[in-house]
């Protein structure tokens, strides 16, 4: 029934803004004020604020927009600086890595020294981020679960960016920045070397791919329809006999045998999203540096077809 349809009936508290912690933290660096939204408060919490950057977060920020502000410029020298052909061209532009002959060198600005050194801010982007990410998590006596699972999408970029151009002895083996060129990229690389889907590790991490969106579907789905119930309040539930949680725990093992906790669906979801990453990026730093051709490889290996 339309009542139990959150979205539209979720409550927007308008009080005195939460402000969080102030005992033991250092204050300077966080805004001193916060405010609410109601558009956001439909899809999550509506305050705003209090936001603390920090030295690291303000480095991020930094480095982000310049990478951000090169690419972008690239483009629009693309385009002749003409925002018709900007808006015309943008998913087919790209900034493409050095050629090949200039290996592992520097090249000129517009032979490809601009890719590098936007990747350079990049990398310092994301690495400053992610100490962001761990102080926060320290400072708030929280587990670092969300710094690792940064960590693995950040290992898969360096994978793409700057491991495997260097084990390969060229950047031209990097992603060139650009929406279209970019898939060009891997379509490419997957015709390159005897097509992506007869590597192993490719595999895995599409499996921990749907694996994850459809523990994550289950779970949001599962609170979602005990909600009625309490469901979101799930401390509490958990040790109150007979409501939701239990509910959605008898529904699970009604329907599959057996059930995950409260807890350990988290665990399910973690692993599976922080593996699709690790596994694509063994399989892409494995791909020309260890096995050239994935279809031979399958064939010597038993399960790709012989003729």
């Amino acid at each position: 029934m339309a009542e139990y349809q959150n979205i539209f009936t979720q409550v927007q508290v308008r009080a005195a803004p939460e402000m969080g912690m102030v005992e033991n933290v250092d204050l300077s660096n966080r805004t001193k004020t916060a405010g609410f939204s109601t558009l956001m408060g439909w899809f999550g919490n509506a305050q705003l604020g209090p936001v603390y950057l920090g030295t690291f977060g303000v480095i991020s920020m930094a480095c982000g927009l310049i990478w951000f502000m090169i690419i972008g410029f690239w483009f629009w020298h693309l385009a002749g600086f003409n925002p018709a052909v900007f808006v015309r061209d943008l998913f087919w532009m790209a900034l493409e890595p050095p050629a090949p002959e200039w290996g592992l060198r520097f090249p000129p600005m517009m032979q490809g020294g601009l890719f590098l050194v936007a990747g350079f801010f990049f990398l310092i982007s994301l690495s400053c981020w992610w100490v962001r990410t761990y102080l926060r998590a320290e400072a708030l006596g929280m587990g670092k679960h969300v710094s690792w699972a940064f960590a693995a999408a950040i290992w898969l970029v360096l994978v793409l960016g700057l491991i495997r151009p260097v084990l390969m002895g060229s950047w031209s083996e990097a992603v060139p920045y650009g929406i279209f060129p970019h898939l060009d990229w891997t379509n490419l690389f997957s015709l390159t070397y005897g097509n992506l889907f007869y590597n192993p590790f490719h595999a895995l991490s599409i499996a921990f791919l749907y694996g994850s969106a459809l523990l994550f579907a289950m779970h949001g789905a599962t609170i979602l329809s005990v909600t009625r119930l309490g469901g979101d309040r799930e401390l509490e539930q958990i040790v109150d006999r007979g409501t939701a949680s239990e509910r959605a725990a008898l529904f699970w093992r009604w329907t599959m045998g057996f059930n995950a906790t409260m807890e350990g669906i988290h665990r399910w979801a973690w692993w599976f999203a922080v593996l699709v990453p690790i596994t694509g990026g063994i399989g892409i730093l494995l791909t020309g540096t260890v096995v050239d051709n994935w279809f031979v490889w399958a064939q010597d290996h038993g399960y790709a077809p012989l003729n």
